[in-house]
């Protein structure tokens, strides 16, 4: 949907007002709604806001002012619609632990846990901080597919 509205301060962000006409036709997800669409011909992705008692609120950042050759104060034109793609985050298998299944013939056990619960182990894992603390999961994670454990869990 094609809108024009003016870029406008708050605080130290810009952003502009989104008609109402416009955000009615699309469906909000926990009061957000995923946008992508384009400010004077150039592409963004981006999150519509809502605010109390107000229109929902589309923050501009500098690579869409950049983008659109626009500063703050200027009437720019948007062309948006509602963005559905899913955001799937992925985590990368530490090479310890890959090398770790491999030595000790458990590829297959872990690969047969749920997707879930391979996303969790690897999502925890990417937040340890050291190679002792990483060790140390590492080492849980391999007892419990030792033992055959089907609720596979750390730390």
């Amino acid at each position: 949907m094609n809108f024009k509205a003016r870029i406008y301060r708050v605080e130290i962000n810009l952003c502009v007002d989104v008609p109402r006409e416009v955000t009615d036709t699309m469906k909000p997800t926990k009061g957000y709604i995923r946008i992508k669409g384009t400010i004077n011909g150039f592409n963004f992705i981006q999150t519509l806001v809502p605010v109390k008692n107000g229109p929902y609120r589309l923050f501009v950042n500098f690579i869409m002012l950049k983008g659109g050759k626009a500063v703050e104060g200027d009437e720019v034109s948007f062309n948006i619609k509602q963005n559905f793609t899913a955001i799937e985050k992925q985590y990368p298998m530490p090479a310890q632990l890959l090398d770790q299944l491999q030595s000790t013939n458990l590829v297959d056990e872990f690969e047969g846990l749920s997707p879930t619960r391979k996303k969790d182990i690897l999502k925890y894992l990417s937040y340890v901080k050291t190679e002792e603390t990483l060790q140390k999961n590492i080492n849980k994670v391999l007892d419990q597919l030792r033992n055959n454990v089907k609720n596979v869990r750390i730390p």
